[in-house]
C-alpha cells in the first residue's frame, strides 16, 4: 500500500450533513425551549396583592371583565404559575 492510500481524509457525505443539521436543530430547540419565560408581572397595587385564585383574576380579566385577557392567552388554571404574584411590601417592612 502506498502512503497516500492509507491516509485518506474523511469527507462528510450528504447523509452526514443532514444528520449534523438535525442534531444541531435539536440542540438549538432544547436550548431555546428551556429559556425563562418573559411574562408581564402582576401589578403591585392593593387590589392585586389580595388576589390568590384564578377565579378572582377572572372577575376583571375574564371575557366580560374590565381588562379581558388578550386573544391567544393560555387557559391555564394557575395564573401565578406564569405571572409573579406581587409581594406584600407592608408585611416585609416589619
Amino acid at each position: 500500500m502506498a502512503e497516500s492510500e492509507s491516509k485518506q481524509k474523511w469527507q462528510p457525505s450528504k447523509k452526514d450533513m443532514v444528520f449534523f443539521a438535525i442534531v444541531a436543530a435539536v440542540i438549538l430547540l432544547l436550548v431555546l425551549g428551556t429559556s425563562e419565560r418573559k411574562t408581564k408581572p402582576v401589578p403591585s397595587d392593593q387590589m392585586h396583592k389580595q388576589v390568590t385564585s384564578r377565579a378572582e383574576c377572572m372577575t376583571c380579566h375574564g371575557v366580560e371583565g374590565v381588562k379581558p385577557q388578550p386573544m391567544g392567552h393560555s387557559k391555564a388554571d394557575q395564573c401565578f404559575q406564569c405571572h409573579l404574584q406581587p409581594t406584600n411590601r407592608d408585611k416585609m417592612a416589619l
